[in-house]
C-alpha cells in the first residue's frame, strides 16, 4: 500500500495558482467560464464544464492526487449569494 504524504495546503495553493496564471492566457480565449483541474506536481491540467467533469478527467490520469481547481477567467470557482 502506498504511503499517503501530508499536503502543505498553502504551498499546494500557491503552486496551483502559479500554474494557472501561466496557462491562463492559453485557456481564456476558448474556455472562459469552464473549470480547470491542475495537478500541481506535474503541471498537467484538465478542462471540464463542471468541477466534477474536470476532476473526473484528472483522476483518470492521476487517481491518487489532489487537484487545484479554478474557473477560467474568474476569481472564484463558486459564488455564494445571500437572499435578496
Amino acid at each position: 500500500m502506498e504511503e499517503v504524504k501530508a499536503v502543505d495546503w498553502r504551498e499546494f495553493g500557491e503552486k496551483g495558482k502559479q500554474i494557472y496564471e501561466k496557462i491562463r492566457p492559453l485557456l481564456e480565449p476558448k474556455h472562459k467560464g469552464k473549470i480547470v483541474a491542475i495537478e500541481p506536481e506535474s503541471g498537467d491540467y484538465f478542462i471540464g464544464n463542471t468541477v466534477s467533469e474536470a476532476g473526473e478527467k484528472a483522476r483518470e490520469k492521476y487517481p491518487d492526487k489532489v487537484f487545484y481547481f479554478a474557473r477560467i477567467g474568474y476569481r472564484a470557482v463558486h459564488v455564494f449569494r445571500g437572499p435578496r
